[in-house]
């Protein structure tokens, strides 16, 4: 949901994202600031296309597996980013396989298995559901 001050300038046309907001976020980005986008790494591209779709301040977007093949460190910078894009009101559709990190910025999950969702819920629910847990999800 979005803050009064952010509703407003919304309003105006103005978004809830600036550059100095993705700096902040990826300082590494502003490190690179002066690189063509195809020679930055895998993690700093996945940091860019982040960066690129916030700028223009979308309602919902869909993020496909966004911490794939991507180092802990970054992975983590990754998660932190989706909890901020979610406190500035953008609705996350996240197609994940990293539990921990659709655990916690989830307000609902649908977890697939063999092509079926085989469980809708809260994490919450999921937490508290061990069949679900022990058939799916544990090693």
């Amino acid at each position: 949901m979005l803050g009064v001050k952010d509703a407003k300038a919304h309003a105006r046309g103005e978004g809830r994202w600036h550059i100095d907001d993705m700096y902040a976020l990826f300082p590494r980005l502003r490190e690179r600031e002066n690189t063509p986008g195809g020679v930055l790494s895998g993690g700093e591209q996945q940091m860019l296309t982040l960066c690129r779709t916030l700028m223009g301040d979308p309602d919902l977007i869909m993020i496909d597996e966004p911490t794939e093949g991507l180092a802990p460190k970054i992975v983590e910078l990754v998660g932190e980013f989706l909890q901020e894009i979610r406190k500035r009101g953008v609705s996350i559709l996240l197609i994940e396989q990293k539990l921990a990190i659709a655990l916690d910025i989830s307000e609902r999950l649908y977890l697939m298995g063999h092509g079926r969702i085989v469980f809708e819920g809260t994490p919450a629910d999921l937490k508290n559901n061990d069949a679900i847990r022990k058939e799916w999800l544990e090693v």
